[in-house]
């Protein structure tokens, strides 16, 4: 099985290569740090699951999964973040993601959504796959549930302490509409 892991943390991104060397044997990994590079290489690595970060240095995994989908239909993307709220769930999924799980999730858990994800399965970690089935949004969810995927990329690089020019020059919109 080959997996490309997009994380921009080195130590987080190793961890996770080495942590699924030991439960997925006979798996080879490229890792990337940047969403642009995985959009670049993708194409040449032809990788059986893209582990895909949502929040990223250049671009959002949003963003990455939607331009990757766009060009490999049959892309099988496993999103694996610090986020877990339910309007991030649900536009991972609407542009192409077929499976998520947090960074919260146990090791075994993770293993198991690779296999499920490279065999072309949907995966959705127990946890959140129950609230998004009752849809049980936390208190601050409301907020996030009618952002569009643009609003969500700004608000991503936001919270990492971009600057607004930044997000313009990245996004090629003007100051005044971040």
């Amino acid at each position: 099985m080959k997996l490309m892991i997009v994380d921009d943390h080195q130590v987080v991104r190793q961890g996770i290569a080495n942590l699924l060397r030991n439960l997925l044997p006979a798996v080879a990994i490229t890792e990337l740090d940047a969403g642009l590079d995985a959009i670049a290489r993708y194409g040449s690595v032809q990788p059986d699951v893209l582990l895909l970060d949502m929040g990223l240095p250049d671009v959002s995994g949003l963003e990455v999964a939607r331009r990757i989908r766009q060009r490999w239909r049959g892309a099988a993307i496993l999103f694996f973040t610090m986020h877990d709220e339910l309007p991030m769930v649900r536009q991972a999924l609407e542009v192409g993601g077929m499976g998520f799980v947090s960074k919260n999730c146990a090791p075994e858990e993770l293993a198991e959504a690779v296999r499920w994800v490279a065999a072309g399965k949907p995966y959705i970690e127990h946890p959140i796959a129950t609230r998004l089935a009752l849809n049980q949004e936390r208190p601050v969810d409301h907020r996030l549930r009618d952002m569009t995927q643009r609003e969500m990329e700004v608000l991503l690089m936001f919270a990492r302490g971009d600057s607004v020019s930044k997000m313009a020059e990245r996004l090629c919109i003007s100051n005044k509409t971040v």
